[in-house]
């Protein structure tokens, strides 16, 4: 009998025979194209250059392939906030908004996720954007970027192969939001420059905690330049107050359907609540003459500099404090764009920049109907307009006078600004070289900083990008797929192939060897978790009947003060009946919510309460899911019963008896009572570690 996979692959070869198209690739004029990995540039680091037609086309036909909705990018949340720079960066760039400490300057961000629709979920394994457009006195810059530092191609001539390929595949239009699927995963196995961006992609950095708790970056190098025109190359970096926590895939998935909304929703009410988050913009700085000290190519957008090479350098913070009015003006018609620079700030030869400052202008062009969408609110600068463009589709502006330069019926205006004035001008680089297709051999290094960060994790952050590579191609039907995936990552790391060749069904590779031994701690989560605050952070208190209400009422107490929201959980909302006699007040029901949904749970107390937990099944899988996942878990008097229920010889307990133990996060305290300030602080600790691995696992 024909199988699920026989009928596949025959599906595919009738539909290869029957393709026009399986001949040799053309443009859509039917000229056959010889090359198309490689953009036409001045040298092989030299500028794209505008007469590529197939690079034009290539990106004109994917930037009009899907109106309205971004054809990434199409899920996102935003909000408005301020920057603020420490101090004057004078000496390496003249762009106003980072001299003056004490001018904020407006910004609206917007996050995303890239694969899905705008009806996909948050928490999909993918990369998050992370966009901010500065409403500065001279213009608007927009950083454009993501929360991973790296991307997956090093051309602009490739984003629409790359995008097609991780998309929903053409015959079925599935998976949503999902790239464990054969497409992708054919074209990472083919591609290897995509390898150090799918490490990322395959750990917990592809599934943040919170938009309020995700790096960002600028992923290519850009160009610094002062008022005496000299240049310097820069990488940015955000990097979030609160420190850097993911969820774990367990979670993710389950957050899908509990709340699609889990990231949107959480910044939202973190704003509404007043609890404005906050990032510390940063910067690596390179000399122009040490442009070529590194082992790979500034220009490469693949790759990194490490932060143990070039530290980076705060120069300034982001506050968010405002949400949008309404989400379809706002946060769906903003228009960011790369090209979108001020004095001080510019480009380099980067061909993945190149690309994208073509394609983001011609993208906003369909999908907002026309050049006029500066002129929506969200995108209108605050510096003064003057242009003599007119009319087009939703001109909103009504222009007097003339229309053209020069002119003396308008009096020579809007005229050129002087010589000595703020104007832009581009930075003086000198161009030359034959015009080809051909990548430099600088930019042929793809396995050494894929295995950087290999190296650079912690053994639990090892244990999940196995997993994670196990789910992606264990959902990959094509096995010659599975098996060429294998082959590149031993190029990477071969005893990470073998544990990943163990899991999908593939032989081993026989190569243990790694690309690299070198290591960047900084790239850990493990040294990224921030200053230790636990402020909105999320804890659930599960109640019964008989509940200590005293007892939980100081620890919601001492825990408000620090910032942090409580809600009492219990079989049903409304309230239940205290130790005392009292009723007390329960904020939701718990087949309404799920551990996934908080950041720790605590089991209070009680004479005949808490332990009756232990005949709830949905309290029992709540802490059993919050034990598993390494989120913290308190326990007090009667209450440590629900966890000696769950595993007797998994939960250790003080010899002496009332005293507080607290180990990989399950923080414990059998007296009776009122919590002490040593369990206080101790169940605070472990909240603000956020993840605890290791643990031991449950025995049911």
């Amino acid at each position: 009998m024909e199988g699920p996979t026989d009928r596949k692959q025959r599906q595919r070869e009738a539909f290869r025979a029957e393709d026009p198209a399986s001949g040799p690739l053309t443009t859509d004029q039917g000229v056959e194209v010889d090359h198309t990995n490689d953009s036409l540039a001045a040298g092989e680091r030299g500028p794209t250059l505008m007469e590529d037609f197939h690079f034009r086309e290539k990106l004109t036909r994917f930037d009009h392939e899907r109106i309205p909705e971004r054809v990434v990018h199409a899920r996102g949340a935003g909000a408005y906030g301020y920057f603020e720079p420490y101090e004057s960066c004078a000496e390496f760039t003249r762009a106003a908004f980072l001299q003056d400490p004490s001018v904020r300057t407006p910004v609206f961000v917007r996050f995303s996720t890239v694969q899905g629709p705008k009806g996909s979920a948050d928490t999909v394994r993918d990369v998050r954007g992370f966009a901010t457009k500065f409403y500065t006195s001279e213009g608007n810059y927009d950083l454009v970027g993501n929360n991973f530092p790296v991307f997956f191609i090093q051309d602009g001539i490739k984003f629409p192969d790359f995008v097609h390929a991780v998309k929903p595949e053409p015959h079925n239009d599935i998976p949503t939001g999902a790239s464990a699927h054969d497409t992708l995963w054919d074209f990472v196995s083919l591609q290897p420059e995509t390898l150090h961006a799918i490490m990322w992609l395959m750990s917990d950095r592809a599934i943040p905690r919170s938009y309020r708790m995700m790096q960002g970056f600028g992923v290519h190098t850009f160009r610094f330049v002062n008022a005496e025109g000299r240049g310097t190359f820069v990488k940015f970096h955000w990097k979030p107050k609160l420190g850097v926590h993911s969820l774990v895939w367990d979670e993710a998935q389950e957050c899908q359907g509990r709340d699609p909304d889990f990231n949107r929703r959480d910044l939202w009410e973190a704003i509404e609540a007043g609890e404005y988050p906050e990032w510390e913009l940063g910067v690596q700085l390179v000399a122009e003459e040490d442009e070529f000290a590194f082992d790979f190519d500034l220009l490469d957008a693949t790759k990194i500099i490490p932060e143990e090479q070039v530290p980076v350098r705060p120069i300034g913070r982001m506050v968010l404090d405002r949400n949008p009015e309404n989400f379809f003006a706002e946060t769906e018609q903003v228009a960011f764009h790369t090209a979108n620079v001020v004095p001080g700030i510019d480009f380099t030869n980067d061909p993945l920049l190149q690309a994208r400052n073509f394609s983001y202008l011609d993208t906003q062009l369909i999908r907002l109907g026309g050049p006029n969408f500066s002129q929506l609110p969200v995108n209108r600068p605050v510096a003064p307009v003057r242009t003599n463009q007119r009319d087009g589709y939703h001109q909103s502006t009504v222009h007097r006078g003339t229309n053209y330069f020069p002119n003396s019926l308008g009096g020579g205006c809007p005229a050129h600004a002087g010589v000595d004035s703020a104007a832009f001008t581009h930075y003086t680089e000198r161009v030359d070289g034959a015009k080809i297709r051909r990548r430099s051999p600088s930019f042929q290094d793809h396995h050494s900083q894929a295995a950087l960060f290999w190296n650079s994790m912690s053994d639990w952050e090892k244990q999940h990008i196995v997993e994670a590579f196990r789910f992606e191609l264990g959902k990959v039907d094509a096995r010659t797929v599975r098996a060429r995936t294998v082959r590149e990552l031993a190029k990477v790391d071969g005893e990470l192939a073998i544990q990943v060749a163990r899991g999908i069904g593939v032989p081993e590779p026989t190569e243990t060897r790694s690309a690299s031994k070198l290591s960047s701690p900084a790239l850990s989560l493990e040294s990224l978790r921030g200053d230790g605050s636990i402020r909105t952070r999320r804890v659930a208190v599960l109640v019964t009947d008989g509940v200590d209400a005293d007892q939980v009422t100081s620890v919601r107490e001492a825990l408000a003060e620090r910032g942090v929201l409580v809600e009492a959980l219990a079989a049903t909302e409304g309230s239940v009946r205290g130790a005392d006699g009292e009723l007390y007040a329960v904020d939701r029901a718990l087949p309404t919510v799920a551990s996934v949904l908080y950041d720790a749970v605590l089991l209070p107390g009680g004479p005949t309460g808490t332990p009756a937990l232990t005949q709830d099944p949905d309290a029992m899988r709540f802490v059993r899911d919050a034990y598993r996942h390494g989120k913290p878990v308190g326990a007090l008097g009667s209450g440590v019963g629900v966890l000696s229920t769950l595993d007797p010889e998994g939960v250790r307990l003080s010899s002496e008896f009332h005293r507080v133990v607290s180990e990989r996060g399950v923080v414990t305290d059998t007296s009776p009572g009122t919590a002490s300030a040593e369990f206080l602080q101790a169940f605070v600790d472990a909240v603000a570690g956020h993840r605890h691995p290791g643990r031991r696992p449950l025995r049911r």
